[in-house]
């Protein structure tokens, strides 16, 4: 955790409901419920340009002022998204020690490049960007750097090595990225499928059938034929 925890003042909502929460947030405010540690939750409203913000750095933990009050340190438990789900539109805040031990999503930090996506038609494939860890509040990280310099064509999540104190919660079997070959696909250039259709040997079979035909049709008409009959 970052050694200096983002405060944020938040201001108590009165009036409650879909139609009051989009008011608030047309107003740049964002909806938001404190609770926890046996105390009654709280409906606030936090300015939503800085909480965003601050939540696009990794934070978890919030100092947070409610109208002049003290301040409260908060879990960010929970992030509701709108319906195309890339904006924020409430938070669930939960109040917690430094101390006390909680489960959170931290996400992850890539680097290196696996020998096995140099390969010819090798695409490395990300499975997942979070694991879920359980460790102090005070020792929650704004991220996870993992090492994917010498993984083979797998990587799972008990291969991940964790900060001290973080314990996996995540499945260890959970695939985190893999590389996969990706097959060209063979495309005829137009002069090959025009030179193609060129060499295919013409069938002329019904054709000369037909000629034959009309032919002895003809024959069979000449009028020199018809007077020697008649």
């Amino acid at each position: 955790m970052s050694k200096e925890t983002p405060v944020l003042t938040a201001q108590r909502r009165e009036r409650f409901g879909t139609r009051y929460a989009r008011r608030l947030r047309e107003s740049g405010r964002l909806p938001a419920v404190i609770y926890g540690h046996g105390a009654d939750p709280v409906a606030v409203s936090l300015d939503a340009k800085e909480t965003i913000t601050t939540l696009k750095h990794g934070v978890h933990v919030l100092n947070v002022v409610v109208e002049g009050g003290k301040a409260e340190t908060c879990l960010v438990k929970d992030l509701q998204f709108g319906f195309l789900g890339d904006d924020v539109v409430h938070v669930d805040l939960a109040r917690v020690d430094l101390d006390e031990v909680v489960t959170v999503k931290v996400r992850l930090n890539f680097f290196g490049q696996p020998e096995s996506a140099r390969k010819p038609g090798a695409v490395l494939v990300h499975a997942v960007n979070d694991v879920e860890v359980s460790c102090k509040v005070r020792e929650i990280p704004s991220d996870i750097k993992v090492d994917i310099s010498n993984m083979e064509d797998d990587f799972v999540a008990s291969q991940i090595k964790l900060p001290a104190g973080l314990t996996l919660v995540t499945p260890p079997n959970t695939m985190v990225c893999h590389v996969e070959i990706v097959k060209e696909e063979v495309v005829v250039a137009p002069e090959a499928a025009v030179a193609e259709a060129a060499a295919e040997p013409e069938v002329l079979t019904a054709r000369k059938d037909k000629e034959g035909e009309e032919g002895a049709a003809a024959k069979d008409a000449k009028p020199g034929k018809e007077a020697k009959e008649g």
